[in-house]
């Protein structure tokens, strides 16, 4: 079984077909990444898997059962989780409040010691009383992607979670996602770092005008003319 089944997703925005019969499946414990210029449609597939928005056709299937115009809430009970690009932590509570909040449709009763467990692997225990409000970007960046765990999903998309963070939270961020996915999850992840991309991904899907232009590992991916052309750019001679 898939973790996830994408079939013939399609979207438009008035006159204009932001997803255009995308189709691809993920497997259980995989890490793919998508790729594709500004405006290739990487972000409104993510709504869309993720029921932010609706589609205009085509079909979502989330371990076997299908999602398809399913709103937000009831993909996130199903075992979906994402961040988003600009994380959006509740400033007026601490790190630690934050990611208990996350947990209250889950299991209540482990919420402290596995906030312990996140507040370790991301290396914020430190900073676990302070309000969200006064974190840098980066450790919002962390905090957003450690209530996510709190949720404990099967799928986890990431949306550039590791853009304008240091050396030092990536490599955090990077190593939390190779212990999750040891634990059985499936990552979905949206990236401009293309370093980070060969590193992690074992499959990359590349995206340009709402399709998928190419699909292969990061060497098939750079050595691919249309992805060259439309995203990677050639070096100047």
């Amino acid at each position: 079984m898939n973790a996830l089944a994408i079939k013939d997703l399609k979207r438009s925005f008035g006159g204009i077909q932001a997803v255009a019969g995308v189709s691809f499946n993920v497997a259980v414990k995989e890490i793919v990444g998508i790729i594709g210029p500004n405006g290739s449609g990487k972000s409104t597939l993510f709504n869309l898997l993720s029921g932010t928005i609706p589609p205009s056709s085509g079909a979502i299937s989330l371990l076997g059962k299908d999602i398809t115009r399913q709103p937000a809430y009831k993909v996130a009970r199903q075992g979906l989780g994402r961040t988003f690009q600009i994380p959006t932590p509740f400033i007026n509570m601490t790190v630690r409040e934050n990611l208990l909040a996350a947990a209250v449709e889950g299991e209540w009763r482990s919420a402290r010691s596995r906030a312990d467990e996140v507040l370790d692997a991301l290396e914020i225990s430190h900073i676990a009383d302070d309000l969200a409000a006064t974190l840098s970007g980066g450790q919002q960046r962390l905090l957003e992607f450690g209530r996510i765990q709190m949720r404990d999903p099967q799928i986890i998309l990431l949306d550039e979670v590791t853009a304008g963070v240091n050396p030092r939270l990536r490599k955090i961020i990077l190593a939390r996602v190779r212990d999750l996915r040891e634990r059985g999850k499936t990552f979905l992840v949206i990236e401009h770092d293309m370093e980070l991309v060969r590193t992690i991904c074992e499959r990359i899907i590349v995206m340009d005008a709402g399709e998928i232009v190419f699909e292969g590992t990061f060497e098939e991916v750079a050595r691919n003319e249309r992805v060259i052309d439309a995203y990677l750019g050639r070096p100047e001679t």
